[in-house]
């Protein structure tokens, strides 16, 4: 679309999370009007780290962002895949430094989260706006919201996650489906982490079904530590005692048993892990999904945060090249949808020994290769 066309462009994103604040960003960079709504009063931190990919960092650089979001992350050279007891599986570097010249970087959400919010305009985020009803009108679309407001703009992006409204009222209802796993999250002190986090990779340790990853935020002196681990209860936020954890985690690293040890339970973040099935169609003429009310994951392959930015970006190229909104969307979805379906796909696969083992040949654990 053309500059001037772009400009008489009323966009609403639904949604102030990673997806929602990347797009807006991207999508104001092409001169549009845009507002965004998030039902939360205030934004506060939540969650724990992620690793931003080296595509994902080069979209903040050509956003003009990349500098803001380097301050608050931690560059990383690679990952290491170890057994429960710490015998190393594989080290690997991480994908597309050669393609784009980024290292991925280490993260917190809500430093993320923080700082793209922090380069938008004042005036363009929304607090406590919580949607309540989506009413599609063709070449334009209605938000009404649980405060009694309503707006109505040419295009509407769907950025409210994975219990979507936006989907769920108008691209199906794909509902969340429970991985049979609960994640338990902290983040701690690099003097708590026993030596776990010698430097800025992250680091897995798997066995009997239960992962542990160690990721470094050494900008913050801090490491974020999760255990995934397998478990019938589908609550969304199970209660689970620390002798829970410790049964979970027991026969791992003498390290990781200590670091579980010395937790505090009331700074732990438990919650089960659910995705959702792929959704057929993610837009309308006037009505778009991105991030995880498009396509929510399992964080088995750490592609959730990067997936919801590249689709931002995929987005904004899309409204550039294509001659109207109707056709943007269309260029937008057949992008982005094969890339996430199978990412999707992947995730649910998780990892088992067996897997890493087919996946990196003759990296297995140095407690089971055979002496020199």
């Amino acid at each position: 679309m053309d500059p001037s066309e772009l400009k008489n462009v009323n966009i609403a994103v639904v949604g102030a999370g990673y997806g929602g604040a990347a797009a807006a960003k991207a999508l104001s960079l092409l001169g549009a009007t845009v507002n965004v709504y998030e039902q939360a009063s205030r934004i506060r931190e939540v969650g724990a780290g992620i690793g931003l990919r080296p595509s994902t960092m080069d979209r903040f650089r050509r956003w003009g962002v990349g500098d803001t979001i380097a301050k608050v992350s931690s560059p990383s050279d690679y990952f290491e895949i170890l057994t429960a007891t710490g015998d190393p599986i594989t080290k690997e570097a991480w994908p597309e430094i050669d393609a784009f010249g980024e290292k991925t970087r280490l993260i917190h959400r809500g430093d993320f989260i923080e700082a793209l919010l922090g380069v938008l305009p004042d005036g363009m985020v929304h607090l406590g706006h919580k949607l309540e009803r989506v009413e599609d009108a063709g070449e334009q679309a209605t938000l009404t919201f649980t405060n009694g407001e309503s707006v109505t703009a040419d295009l509407v992006v769907g950025a409210d996650g994975i219990k979507s409204v936006v989907r769920d009222q108008l691209f199906g209802g794909n509902q969340p489906v429970f991985s049979g796993e609960h994640a338990y999250r902290a983040v701690i002190s690099v003097d708590d982490a026993c030596g776990t986090a010698p430097d800025d990779n992250l680091r897995m340790y798997i066995g009997r079904g239960t992962k542990v990853y160690l990721l470094p935020l050494r900008h913050r002196h801090q490491v974020s530590f999760d255990i995934t681990a397998l478990c019938a209860d589908g609550a969304w936020a199970p209660e689970v005692t620390k002798d829970d954890l410790l049964r979970t985690i027991e026969g791992f690293d003498d390290r990781i048993v200590a670091i579980t040890r010395g937790l505090d339970m009331a700074a732990v973040n438990c919650r089960a892990v659910y995705d959702i099935d792929p959704v057929d169609t993610w837009h309308s003429d006037s009505v778009v999904l991105l991030g995880d009310a498009a396509h929510s994951m399992l964080h088995h392959q750490g592609q959730g945060a990067n997936s919801a930015i590249l689709d931002a970006g995929a987005l904004a190229d899309a409204l550039e090249e294509a001659g109207s909104v109707k056709e943007a969307l269309a260029r937008y979805q057949a992008t982005r949808k094969p890339v996430t379906d199978e990412l999707q796909r992947i995730s649910r696969q998780g990892w088992t020994e067996d897997e890493i083992n087919d996946a990196f040949p003759g990296q297995r654990p140095a407690s089971q290769r055979p002496e020199a």
